[in-house]
């Protein structure tokens, strides 16, 4: 099959809210194809010398998603990367543009059943302030997720296993891997 680039740039963006699998999913797939992953919430964390959560509470959401756009515009020097991105990349429209330029974006549409099966720490998620909280945020950022995806894949009840084959096989029928 042949290669499609989009806006000449091969990147792939894993969306979705928090414990959806995006970070495994994306280091998965890297491991089965070769390619390099890339957390962006790690290369938010590597800049700024903090953990998301104690950057929301020093600066606010607000820097947080400049940071996060910054590290986006940072990824137009690189090729082929897997990009795990943090579950509220969505909520800036500049970041959206950022991906679609630079490839393609997969979601991975769960539940917030899924998300709370998958959540070791709540203390180190700064969306996860309760259950209720989550729900509310994962419906006010699901329209966003759909707008965003050139793709979407159900991830409920499954493992991330059968996600990881499941994504594998869409990316490589259209030649995206």
């Amino acid at each position: 099959m042949e290669r499609i680039d989009k806006r000449g740039c091969d990147h792939i963006f894993f969306i979705g809210f928090l414990g959806a699998g995006k970070s495994t999913l994306a280091r998965n797939l890297g491991g089965m194809f070769h390619r390099r992953f890339v957390d962006t919430d790690r290369m938010v964390e590597r800049q700024q010398g903090m953990s998301v959560t104690d950057i929301f509470a020093t600066y606010g959401e607000p820097e947080f998603r400049i940071m996060e756009t910054r590290v986006l515009e940072g990824l137009r020097s690189e090729r082929s990367l897997l990009v795990s991105c943090g579950g509220g990349i969505v909520e800036t429209a500049r970041n959206i543009d950022l991906m679609h330029e630079m490839g393609y974006c997969v979601y991975l549409d769960g539940d917030i059943d899924d998300s709370l099966r998958q959540i070791r720490r709540s203390d180190t998620r700064p969306d996860f302030r309760s259950a209720e909280h989550a729900a509310r945020l994962i419906e006010h950022r699901r329209p966003l997720y759909r707008k965003s995806a050139d793709f979407t894949v159900d991830i409920r009840g499954k493992s991330f296993l059968d996600v990881s084959y499941a994504v594998a096989e869409l990316l490589l029928e259209r030649g995206l891997l």
